[in-house]
């Protein structure tokens, strides 16, 4: 099975958000997720282009973690979309500069 940058995205950002699920219950967290959400951007912009190919190519299953995280936002729609809309402009910016989407 051949990941997709954005499953590499979303694997890596639900693994964070389960951390912060973990730590916090209650849903009024949009100060935490910020604080999430600007560290996985600010890992993606620092990565170079070659690590994000070696990551797209390392094609791992999710770990437990990140499923669990992964159920949880398919539960929270209101959570997912304002996380997603939060990190996928910069994200995809970067993997549009580095040419690994047309």
């Amino acid at each position: 099975m051949k990941l997709t940058h954005a499953s590499i995205v979303t694997r890596f950002a639900m693994a964070c958000l389960f951390v912060l699920i973990s730590a916090t219950q209650a849903q009024d967290q949009h100060p935490i997720l910020d604080k999430l959400a600007n560290k996985v951007i600010q890992k993606y912009q620092s990565a170079s282009c070659q690590d994000l190919q070696a990551k797209r190519a390392a094609n791992t299953p999710p770990t437990p973690e990140e499923q669990r995280a992964i159920e949880f936002l398919k539960n929270d729609q209101e959570l997912r979309t304002y996380f997603i809309n939060k990190i996928a402009p910069p994200i995809a910016n970067k993997l549009f500069d580095c040419g690994l989407i047309p």
